[in-house]
């Protein structure tokens, strides 16, 4: 792959996972930019260039891929879908790749998360080096071209 993802954005409460995760994104260079949210108001916020994000001198490198939790505090994936369906511009959703990475084996949430055309996949936790290959190579795989 010669071009690299602008950023993946991590939305997970859980420490540990975002360690894990931001490791094996790192490992794999994929970005050079790696930005972990602890909720879905956290990572609307920075998607939109607002709370602790907003600056005047310059704007986040946008994510094009996204790896989602559902059970989090404050705002859950649910709720992130929800307002990222409404607030994020519709060009910029083009970009962006959303991945519900879940540790939920609830057959509810993954005929929800198949059912929101924003939700790209659908994957249990843990993320490991051949999942995100496998992301990578099915959503990933013109990324070279553009």
């Amino acid at each position: 792959m010669e071009k690299k993802l602008n950023c993946v954005l991590l939305i997970d409460d859980d420490f540990a996972t975002n360690f894990i995760n931001k490791k094996i994104v790192e490992k794999a260079g994929i970005t050079m930019h790696i930005q972990i949210a602890l909720n879905g108001k956290e990572a609307i916020d920075y998607l939109c260039n607002k709370g602790k994000f907003k600056s005047s001198e310059a704007v986040s490198p946008k994510p094009g891929l996204i790896f989602l939790d559902i059970n989090m505090p404050v705002m859950d994936g649910w709720e992130f879908i929800n307002a990222y369906k409404n607030l994020v511009p519709d060009e910029q959703k083009k970009k962006i790749n959303i991945i519900m990475l879940t540790s939920s084996f609830n057959p509810a949430d993954k005929a929800k998360a198949d059912s929101i055309k924003e939700i790209a996949d659908y994957r249990q936790k843990t993320l490991n080096s051949s999942m995100l290959q496998e992301i990578m190579t099915k959503h990933f795989s013109k990324i070279s071209e553009e």
